[in-house]
């Protein structure tokens, strides 16, 4: 009796190694079940069926969950798997299966492909103290200014990819919650109003404001806000995927290929 081994060879070793391990695959298990309540449609491979949190599918979706908004902006409750977006009706029609989608009409605008936006809510950002997060300078209450050693893009001219002018830059836009400048509020030519250029997708240079995704005239046609000092979530979405989707169709040679 003084040989007998309860746990054989088991040692703090190995037990620590099992622990992390079943840990570790509880871990991801809780991540992929909680992944479904992002909003995103989670559907069969297959069938194309939506999952939504049924008790068939218990083992792998959880029960749906509230989330308090900030700010008095109510209540969400996922998973959504089951509300869908409508489908576009400005497509052409598929002469073959697996055919890729074509649109008709502005395909700047279409909202497919490259032009894709996601359904946000039409409301502006807002920062930790429930007001607009993105706002122009003037709606700024204390002074705001571009720093001395850079170019400051206001009054300078705007041009599109082909060099064409469009206006010129009237204000900038600045997030307040990230101290830096999201969008250039474009003065068009002619009193046709402003609009609103992603600084990202803009050259800054003491020559002018140049950008390689849209033409100058496309510049006109940029998706507007519906107010003069704030920005929606939505609009911003369609101002983002107008000038993302003239990577791709803003001229005819970048839609065909090389060969």
């Amino acid at each position: 009796m003084t040989n007998v081994h309860l746990v054989g060879g088991l040692d703090i070793a190995e037990l620590t190694f099992f622990a992390f391990f079943l840990f570790f695959l509880g871990l991801v298990w809780y991540l992929r079940g909680e992944d479904r309540r992002e909003g995103y449609p989670v559907e069969d491979d297959l069938s194309g069926t939506a999952h939504g949190g049924t008790d068939t599918d218990s083992l792998f979706f959880k029960p749906a969950k509230t989330f308090s908004l900030p700010h008095g902006l109510g209540d969400v409750t996922t998973p959504t798997a089951n509300d869908r977006d409508e489908l576009p009706t400005n497509v052409l029609p598929r002469v073959w299966a697996g055919e890729p989608l074509d649109v008709t009409g502005d395909k700047l605008t279409s909202g497919l492909g490259p032009a894709s936006i996601a359904q946000r809510a039409d409301r502006p950002d807002l920062d930790m103290h429930g007001t607009p997060r993105i706002v122009p300078l003037r709606a700024i209450g204390h002074p705001v200014d571009v720093h001395g050693n850079d170019v400051d893009p206001r009054g300078l001219p705007v041009y599109g990819l082909d060099g064409g002018k469009a206006g010129t830059v009237k204000e900038l836009w600045m997030d307040k919650a990230e101290s830096c400048l999201r969008y250039l509020e474009v003065d068009l030519a002619g009193g046709a109003g402003t609009v609103l250029m992603p600084i990202t997708m803009a050259r800054v240079s003491r020559d002018g404001v140049t950008t390689d995704a849209i033409t100058g005239a496309q510049i006109a046609s940029v998706p507007r806000t519906k107010s003069a000092d704030q920005v929606t979530l939505l609009e911003e979405e369609k101002i983002t995927a107008y000038f993302g989707a003239g990577y791709l169709w803003a001229t005819s040679e970048r839609a065909e290929p090389l060969i």
